[in-house]
């Protein structure tokens, strides 16, 4: 049979303390493991330790993100001062931590260091400090503090000290591995709200269409967020409304201000259909609204699939590039400052305007990441290797053309340094096929209830609104086998009516409404020119004299001279004017 064993006082009081000091220390481990409050876990943490060393009132110092200062975090005892901030090479707690050493000081009035700022505004007594930084490895976290042990002559021991270091090295890790973890969730949230994000942008793409829809694009975030965008949606009237664009900056500023320009102008696109004006609102917006120095490079436009007329502003973006049928390359250089610069505009309340007929070609918009995307040998794609890969395609399909030039990007080898996004317009159909067409809104007049309608536009009472209109008209007749001569008499009439209209029934104001439809029989080319301004007394409408020489009325004259009926209608809503004009094609 063993023998019992006794211990000895001082062995069994060594073994108390030791079982309470591993208790303490896992209490405290658990509570910072358990709890998602680092600033309630602090305080517990001080808590337990300066009641378990017997001290009056204990602090914890941690260093803020630049290092330069100590913030206390967490008090307990006699004195409050969360939040106190000192210098870090400052007090006997800055020279701990700057020393990576503990510290013991019995008489602190005598230590140069001691920061007796407390105790001259609370009134409080400091006789003795015990301090330990709190660090794990070479990090420096902060420090412990605790002062005026809780005995008759108030001093702490060499014993208390090396307690409070051990105590501080687990406080210290204990800190580290909660802020590790502070990070991971915070990683892991930012992670979910970037995909959340990632995943609205996406929303806000345009659906990928079929190979014979006139319009295609394609967008390869660089990263999970993209600041490129495009779109494109159909009017009521067959037009086509598009965009791209290339918000400065990265990251999350970049995606909500790409987000809202884009909103912005599926939003005012569908009502505003003039790309210079719709443009310039948008500045407008951002200006007042945007984080100081972002801006957007952006191109918007309209596309008449039917006519092929496209007619584009361009806000300090790469020059769009336009491919006819012979493969000759034209760009549209930016005539004015990027989304966002300033509300101060060359033409003033609009962006300028460029118009062209696409014909057979194509209209290629790209941001910078696509002539900046490597190639396999580190050298950039550049305007010239975009053409190249672009004119080698031309017999496949648009789609097939964008992915070809996104797949010389990817297959380089480096990552993606810039987010790429292209668009393609492409007129499908070739000019105005609508065969069989009916008319919308039927007007009961002889010839015209048989007539086919070619195609319709709305233009506002805009002078500059005719060039878009003389070629509109050029192309419907020419699609209607109208000779050159016809052709050309049935634009200058129009081209007539329209300014008188924008004249005489408007007055000149620029936000009239005037519709045109222009229509067909088997022998006739009909043009229809409809107004809203105040009903006019047809009675009273009458060519001067040619032998009058004074400015102003010949235009009546010559609509009547050119054209082979000219009359005037009931309009169908029963306002405004209805003028027709007919013209034999042959």
């Amino acid at each position: 049979m063993t023998p019992n064993m006794t211990l000895d006082p001082a062995t069994k009081a060594h073994d108390v303390s030791a079982f309470d000091h591993l208790e303490l220390l896992s209490e405290m481990g658990r509570d910072f493991t358990s709890s998602q409050d680092m600033a309630a876990s602090l305080v517990k943490a001080v808590t337990h330790i300066t009641e378990y060393v017997q001290a009056d009132g204990g602090a914890l110092f941690l260093l803020d993100e630049s290092g330069e200062n100590l913030i206390c975090e967490a008090c307990v005892g006699a004195t409050e001062i969360t939040g106190l901030t000192v210098p870090s090479d400052q007090g006997i707690v800055g020279r701990s931590v700057q020393n990576h050493s503990a510290e013991i000081i019995r008489d602190v009035q005598n230590d140069q260091n001691f920061y007796n700022k407390v105790d001259q505004e609370t009134g409080f007594t400091t006789r003795s400090i015990i301090c330990a930084p709190l660090r794990v490895k070479d990090e420096r976290i902060g420090a412990l503090e605790l002062i005026n042990k809780r005995s008759e002559d108030g001093l702490f021991s060499d014993e208390d000290l090396r307690l409070l270091e051990a105590m501080s090295a687990s406080a210290g890790l204990a800190i580290h591995n909660a802020r590790q973890a502070e990070a991971l969730v915070e990683q892991e949230v930012l992670a979910r709200e970037l995909e959340l994000a990632a995943e609205i942008q996406r929303s806000l793409l345009p659906d990928a269409r079929d190979d014979d829809f006139p319009v295609h694009g394609v967008n390869i975030p660089a990263r999970t967020v993209s600041g490129d965008f495009y779109d494109y949606f159909e009017l009521e009237d067959g037009r086509i409304c598009f965009n791209l664009g290339d918000v400065s900056g990265k990251g999350m500023n970049a995606a909500l201000l790409m987000a809202k320009t884009a909103s912005l102008f599926r939003c005012l696109g569908k009502t505003i259909h003039q790309p210079g004006r719709l443009m310039a609102l948008i500045n407008d917006e951002i200006c007042e609204t945007s984080t100081r120095g972002m801006f957007v490079t952006m191109i918007g436009g309209i596309f008449d699939p039917r006519s092929g007329i496209v007619r584009i502003a361009n806000a300090g973006h790469e020059p769009a590039l336009f491919f006819d049928h012979d493969g000759a390359c034209t760009p549209f250089e930016a005539e004015a400052p990027p989304l966002g610069i300033t509300t101060f505009l060359a033409d003033g309340d609009r962006y300028p305007e460029n118009e062209f007929n696409i014909g057979k070609g194509s209209f290629y918009i790209f941001t910078d990441g696509v002539t900046e995307g490597y190639l396999e040998d580190g050298s950039e794609l550049q305007v010239e290797g975009l053409t190249k890969i672009l004119m080698d395609g031309r017999d496949k399909s648009a789609a097939a053309r964008l992915n070809d030039v996104v797949d010389v990007i990817q297959s380089s080898g480096k990552p993606i340094r810039d987010d790429t996004t292209l668009l393609c317009l492409e007129q499908k159909s070739g000019p105005l096929v609508t065969e069989s067409v009916e008319i919308t809104q039927k007007i009961t007049v002889a010839n015209v209830d048989q007539a086919i309608e070619i195609i319709s536009l709305e233009i506002p009472s805009q002078p500059d609104r005719l060039k878009l209109v003389r070629n509109f008209v050029t192309q419907a007749a020419g699609f209607c086998d109208c000779s050159d001569d016809v052709t050309q008499d049935v634009v200058i009439a129009v081209d007539e009516a329209l300014q008188n209209i924008i004249r005489h029934a408007y007055g000149n104001r620029p936000d009239g409404e005037i519709k045109l439809k222009l229509c067909r029989t088997n022998v006739n080319f009909i043009v229809l020119i409809q107004d809203f301004a105040d009903t006019i007394d047809v009675t009273k409408i009458k060519p001067r004299d040619l032998n009058d020489l004074r400015p102003g009325g010949l235009g009546t004259h010559f609509i009547r001279e050119v054209m082979d009926e000219v009359s005037f209608l009931t309009p169908p809503e029963g306002r405004g004017n209805l003028l027709k004009l007919v013209k034999r094609i042959a």
